[in-house]
């Protein structure tokens, strides 16, 4: 006789992973959902203008992605080559060679990435190893710290303050200990717009050859300069031999979903980014590195009118968020604008984006996880401004409602 007594299997997890955060690895626990995923979701939750995470909502050139299109119908959809399809590695050398004068050799000193943040993640894990240190000016992009964390490393931060979140050359040389192995420099800096000035560079270079540190040059706001002029620090003599340059196509050609970015080093730090990107993602998308090989022909022309463009509309908005109460650090670089919301009552930055979001159907980013401590950017609230007129107008028109 068949039994007809139904049989339960038991979901209860018991052992070392019955606390479901100890599936996460411990050096990820603390990290979480990015901030940029929490705020976008409930930007779409609530029909809110999305100024906080830094995409364009705007096509890219359409000569580059009839390239891109081109490719795919000639061909071009197998693998490419781990460092990058060799046309494009040849017009990144051009590229870096009209900003910084320095021939960068396409065969040795190139690698084409998925992203700025897959190169960020191949040069952490690549040059760093279990216990060194490495000096990051805060608030920061908050892929840094979860890639040290990655590659069993420590980040030593150096906060920045308003209004222009100057570099503390001073501070930074306090930081260093014998642990120190690199400095991350983000130039023009995401979020505070900060573009670093020819003593601070010289400054970080000096101690780069004092101390035998790696540089590493997060660049890809480098075409975006509205103050003063973007310097490559692989151009202060004695750096070439010390930088990786990390650049990328997204942010210039209004491209983020393509996730095509570069590292650029002399051939002994090259090594090191291609061992952990060959294990990453190996090569990126072919199609999409022919597209932006045509993106980086455009010349001088585009780069002027992008400029151009850019200065308007942070204008407009810097110009909308004084007038309805924020103390507003005018950023020389970049898309973003840091701002002071503390005029309005709010002590945390996440209670005021809460209110942001939800009443007045803005949404902005609580740059609290930009910092170690959360506390030192609790006054502090930022704003995207790559956005079409017509959207930052809109928005505008929204945010005027704070001063009512």
């Amino acid at each position: 006789m068949v039994s007809t007594t139904t049989c339960h299997v038991s979901t209860r997890v018991t052992g070392r992973y019955a606390d479901a955060m100890n599936v996460t690895a411990k050096r990820l626990q603390s990290f979480g959902e990015t901030v940029f995923a929490t705020w976008s979701r409930l930007a779409l939750e609530h029909d809110a203008i999305n100024l906080g995470q830094g995409f364009p909502d705007f096509d890219g050139p359409p000569e580059v992605i009839e390239a891109a299109y081109r490719a795919m119908l000639d061909g071009h959809n197998q693998y490419a080559p781990m460092a990058g399809i060799p046309s494009l590695r040849q017009a990144i050398a051009d590229d870096f060679h009209a900003s910084t004068e320095i021939s960068a050799h396409p065969d040795t000193d190139i690698t084409v990435t998925s992203g700025c943040t897959e190169g960020i993640a191949a040069t952490m894990l690549g040059l760093l190893n279990p216990g060194d240190e490495v000096i990051v000016f805060e608030p920061f992009y908050d892929s840094y710290p979860a890639t040290i964390a990655m590659a069993g490393a420590t980040m030593v931060p150096i906060t920045t303050r308003p209004p222009d979140f100057g570099i503390d050359v001073d501070a930074v040389r306090a930081a260093i200990t014998p642990r120190t192995r690199a400095i991350i420099l983000n130039t023009p800096h995401n979020p505070t717009g900060h573009v670093a000035s020819q003593q601070e560079l010289e400054g970080l270079a000096s101690l780069c050859e004092q101390h035998d540190l790696i540089l590493i040059a997060d660049e890809v706001y480098d075409r975006m300069v509205y103050e003063g002029r973007h310097i490559p620090i692989s151009t202060i003599p004695g750096m070439w031999q010390r930088t990786i340059t990390l650049r990328s196509l997204a942010k210039t050609f209004s491209l983020t979903g393509w996730k095509i970015g570069w590292a650029i080093a002399p051939a002994h730090l090259t090594r090191a980014v291609q061992a952990a990107h060959q294990f990453l993602t190996y090569a990126v998308p072919t199609p999409l590195q022919h597209g932006a090989t045509t993106a980086l022909s455009m010349g001088e022309g585009y780069y002027a009118q992008l400029g151009v463009d850019y200065l308007a509309r942070r204008d407009l908005l810097c110009n909308a968020l004084r007038s309805v109460g924020f103390n507003v650090s005018v950023p020389a670089g970049s898309y973003f604008v840091m701002c002071d919301h503390t005029p309005f009552g709010y002590a945390q930055s996440e209670d005021f984006c809460e209110h942001l979001v939800k009443e007045i159907g803005v949404a902005a980013i609580p740059p609290g996880s930009f910092y170690k401590d959360p506390a030192d950017g609790a006054h502090l609230v930022r704003f995207a401004f790559c956005k079409t007129m017509p959207v930052l107008e809109e928005a505008i028109a929204r945010l005027s409602r704070l001063s009512n």
